[in-house]
């Protein structure tokens, strides 16, 4: 069995912001691949809908755009 390759290191900067220069310093919200951004809840999903829900929806969907084209053309 092979141990895995331990990778540790230290950053050693810090941010300071206690200093104040008449100007708003703010960071960008950024995640990279090695801690993505955590899962949210929907409060819906077409992944979780069944299949007549799907079929449902589409139909729904479907009139509501030939409403407009009804209404467009008028």
């Amino acid at each position: 069995m092979v141990p895995a390759a331990s990778h540790s290191h230290n950053h050693g900067h810090s941010h300071d912001h206690a200093h104040s220069h008449g100007h708003d310093h703010s960071h960008a919200h950024v995640h990279d691949a090695a801690s993505p951004h955590p899962a949210q809840d929907a409060p819906w999903s077409i992944l979780r809908m069944t299949a007549a829900g799907r079929l449902s929806a589409a139909a729904a969907v479907c009139a509501a755009l030939w409403v407009v084209v009804w209404l467009a053309m008028r």
